[in-house]
């Protein structure tokens, strides 16, 4: 069972992005995008989640093609986090959490006591539980993104997207974030993250695809794919390693 594509095109109705992408995502592992910034990564997951139709190619969601899922089941089998955004209405953030519920109550239904308890469960297991009643608009822009995942969490899915996860977290919350990943993973889910930095493919991801201007690269295991003359190839510029004391290697620009 996986999320699938084969040969997918993807872009705006205007031009194409990017071509000739094939990749799968099966439950229970962690694959990362790897590229530099502009290079597709965040079009190609909103193809991949059904929210642009391709420019061609295949993609199944279980075997299914994802255009005969209706947005309910889409909701109920992708969890969604968007890169962190700075809110237009003052929700709290319990409020934001609950959104995540409707994939299973719909869009307009009262949220019931087991869709309060989910979310705060969510909130809990995110470390923001003390924000729950906060407005997310008057939250810092870390917290928004923690409480965007745990609204992704609440859908309760199979599959979860994240589109650079970790882009406005501090340090702290970057390794909590990565952290959890690899926890959704341990609990059967499949989880799919876009990033520019090789270290967080490294440690964190089962398998990688380096993506350059819409175009795959290479894609493979990812202590096997990430090398000094691949992530130079990749972003253009020399890259060197470093090995700390336990063995494990961190890439540096050259």
């Amino acid at each position: 069972m996986s999320l699938a594509a084969n040969a997918l095109a993807y872009g705006y109705r205007e031009r194409e992005i990017g071509s000739d992408i094939a990749l799968s995502l099966a439950r229970g592992e962690v694959l990362a995008l790897l590229g530099p910034n502009g290079s597709g990564k965040t079009t190609l997951l909103k193809t991949l989640l059904g929210l642009l139709p391709p420019k061609g190619g295949s993609l199944t969601l279980d075997g299914r093609p994802l255009s005969e899922l209706s947005p309910p089941e889409r909701a109920r089998a992708l969890g969604y986090v968007p890169q962190a955004h700075a809110g237009t209405f003052a929700f709290t953030v319990l409020s934001v959490v609950l959104m995540g519920r409707s994939a299973h109550a719909g869009l307009f239904a009262a949220p019931s006591a087991r869709d309060r308890a989910i979310a705060h469960a969510m909130l809990e297991r995110l470390g923001i539980e003390r924000l729950a009643e906060r407005p997310y608009t008057l939250i810092s822009g870390g917290e928004r993104q923690l409480a965007l995942i745990a609204r992704a969490l609440a859908q309760e899915p199979a599959y979860v997207v994240l589109d650079e996860p970790t882009a406005s977290l501090d340090f702290g919350n970057q390794g909590r974030v990565m952290s959890e990943i690899r926890r959704l993973a341990a609990e059967g889910l499949g989880a799919l993250f876009t990033t520019h930095d090789p270290n967080q493919a490294l440690r964190h991801a089962d398998r990688v695809m380096m993506i350059r201007d819409g175009q795959a690269l290479a894609s493979g295991k990812a202590a096997e794919l990430l090398t000094p003359e691949r992530l130079r190839q990749l972003y253009g510029v020399p890259v060197e390693t470093v090995t700390d004391g336990d063995g494990r290697v961190a890439f540096l620009p050259g």
